[in-house]
């Protein structure tokens, strides 16, 4: 006669599976988290923004206001504008409603597009507390972001690590950080957008992983052309685009360690061949008057999509 299970231990065992399981998930083990590539319907159709940060000295001077970038974007017929949070009045507090509502009205009657704005945080760095604050940050600025009618927000994943840390305890902060970010979004319509930006982020490998490990339908990548460090920017540009859900196009990028002028040509075949469709924000960050260089590199942009 075979010996009865006791059901009640049997229910209690097996209830401990999963957590077994999910303890012993190594976080190289990215196969079993799911990030698939942006559907989209249709051919490539992309649009051109302006990065606020192109005009940073003049906005961090005060020689120039959000409304007086604005009506100089118009002027030079951009698509829409990225106005990065760090020139709202009073940043990191999010400004009043008054103040958002206005920007977003100016906005709309010189028919500009909000495209995405972004924050500065650090989810790498070993203070516990100070990732909090930085998702509180991230959180706040997603509400603004809904206001503005901006659909994505730009986090970064942060510094680097820290002596004393390893690459697997960081990766879990980071994870962590932007997952928590990502289920915000969620409830104010705004994605996460994962920014390479040769910190924490420095090549298309590195940020796939995360993104498949915050297992979010809000989260995607911003592709940072001029952030990779791998041997082959334009690798590193074509094997994270078809995961991106926003850009930066800067004039430069990076072979290791030199440095050249982007190829145009090449990053809008790279979009054009995952069918993206959305903005490409430009974003002036070199030397020069950015009066003067942003108008040309807008004009090479133009005509590398035409």
């Amino acid at each position: 006669m075979k010996r009865e299970i006791n059901r009640r231990n049997f229910l209690k065992s097996s209830m401990t599976i999963p957590v077994i399981t999910a303890a012993a998930m190594s976080l190289k083990d990215v196969k079993s988290y799911s990030q698939t590539k942006v559907k989209r319907a249709g051919g490539p159709n992309i649009k051109i923004s302006c990065n606020a940060y192109s005009y940073n000295n003049y906005l961090r001077e005060g020689e120039m206001t959000l409304d007086d970038l604005f009506e100089l974007c118009a002027k030079l017929d951009f698509d829409a504008v990225d106005p990065t949070g760090y020139y709202f009045p009073n940043y990191p507090d999010v400004p009043d409603d008054e103040y958002i509502y206005h920007i977003k009205r100016k906005a709309f009657l010189l028919g500009l597009d909000i495209s995405g704005t972004g924050v500065k945080n650090d989810f790498t760095n070993p203070d516990k507390s100070k990732r909090k604050a930085d998702v509180e940050l991230v959180k706040r600025w997603m509400e603004c972001a809904s206001k503005l009618g901006a659909p994505v927000i730009r986090i970064f994943g942060g510094r680097g690590i820290q002596s004393g840390y390893t690459e697997e305890e960081v990766t879990e902060w980071v994870v962590e950080g932007i997952k928590e970010c990502a289920d915000y979004g969620k409830k104010c319509g705004v994605m996460a957008a994962i920014q390479n930006h040769n910190e924490f982020f420095k090549t298309a490998d590195q940020i796939l992983k995360v993104l498949r490990m915050v297992d979010s339908d809000w989260a995607g990548l911003m592709v940072d052309t001029g952030s990779f460090r791998g041997a082959d920017p334009y690798k590193e540009i074509a094997k994270a685009a078809p995961y991106a859900v926003t850009w930066q196009i800067k004039e430069i990028v990076t072979f290791q360690d030199r440095k050249e002028k982007i190829n145009l040509n090449k990053v809008i075949n790279i979009l054009r061949n995952v069918n993206y469709r959305g903005y490409i924000p430009i974003e002036h960050v070199g030397e020069g008057d950015p009066k003067i260089v942003v108008p040309r590199f807008l004009k090479e942009v133009r005509e590398a999509l035409s």
